[in-house]
């Protein structure tokens, strides 16, 4: 019983610093249901989500590969958003939330086994020319990602130095953002309609993130921290190759099994050129340079790395 009286003593005691009538609360406790697992979750919703554009049957196993790829991109960016959001990083929460990071990249490394070997070849061929102009290239998680993790400055393919973009209004550095080369037609240079789409869906927003990071990434947070600890240095170092080293390439192999099998390229939907887009040693990406002091980030064996550090 004294148990219980604590308990609802310190009931009491919450709701009467919120200024509330504990007595409704608790008085509401009598009516309310039992919560299901199918409510919490939103069972029903989530599963009325897929809606194929075709008859063919892996079409389904197409939408719900990247609606996981989603979620678990949102799962990406609610750490990375914690990250940027604390002025004075503990060094242990820091490198828990970079290594979830990680774990999380490795789970969409190893999902592409799905898309890879779980679809009927000849199926994707037909069904995905249903989905022109989108493209995956669309996906703005990626883009807050990339945001959220390091200053825009490392995300872009220009001669320029950061002295001179820096003076640059955000409007004009975002026409050097990296993504941008890959959503534009090979041979007039126009921006195709992939891209110009998703201009008008996103740029005044992540223009607008852009801006609001500035000194905030994850790079800067791990400047500011000034942190000396080596397993940290090795959990940057993991999430920044897995992110755009490794990543990338499963995600090149399985466009090139679709793409490139039988000897016959084909076109992505979206038309971007999408082995430059991929392949790390055209984009040569890398969100912390400071970890990579001593290895470039293409040469960088992970295995290797914790006996190394």
């Amino acid at each position: 019983m004294a148990d219980q009286d604590q308990l609802i003593q310190e009931i009491q005691n919450k709701f009467n610093a919120l200024g509330e009538d504990p007595k409704a609360y608790l008085e509401g406790l009598l009516h309310s249901k039992p919560v299901n697992y199918w409510d919490y979750i939103q069972t029903d919703s989530l599963l009325s989500l897929q809606k194929p554009r075709t008859d063919f049957k892996d079409e389904i196993v197409f939408i719900i590969y990247h609606q996981v790829t989603e979620l678990v991109l949102k799962l990406m960016n609610h750490e990375a958003q914690q990250i940027v959001a604390d002025d004075t990083p503990d060094v242990d929460v820091f490198k828990d939330k970079i290594n979830r990071l990680s774990r999380y990249t490795d789970m969409l490394i190893t999902s592409f086994d799905v898309m890879r070997d779980g679809m009927s070849y000849e199926d994707y061929n037909k069904f995905r020319m249903s989905l022109t102009p989108a493209s995956g290239f669309q996906s703005v998680q990626f883009r807050y990602l990339e945001l959220y993790s390091t200053p825009i400055y490392n995300l872009l393919r220009t001669e320029k130095d950061v002295r001179e973009i820096e003076e640059m209004p955000l409007e004009e550095i975002f026409e050097h953002i990296y993504w941008k080369s890959a959503g534009r037609d090979k041979k007039t240079k126009e921006k195709t309609l992939t891209l110009r789409l998703f201009e008008e869906k996103y740029q005044d927003e992540l223009i607008g993130m852009a801006q609001e990071l500035k000194g905030r990434t994850i790079q800067e947070r791990y400047q500011k921290l000034g942190a000396k600890d080596k397993d940290l240095k090795t959990a940057m170092r993991k999430f920044d190759h897995l992110y755009n080293v490794a990543w990338p390439l499963v995600h090149l192999r399985t466009a090139e099994h679709y793409l490139e099998s039988e000897g016959k390229p084909k076109a992505a939907t979206g038309g971007s050129a999408w082995k430059r887009y991929l392949h790390p040693n055209y984009q040569k990406r890398v969100f912390f340079p400071d970890v990579w002091d001593d290895v470039d980030i293409l040469d960088y064996e992970p295995a290797k790395a914790h006996e190394s550090h």
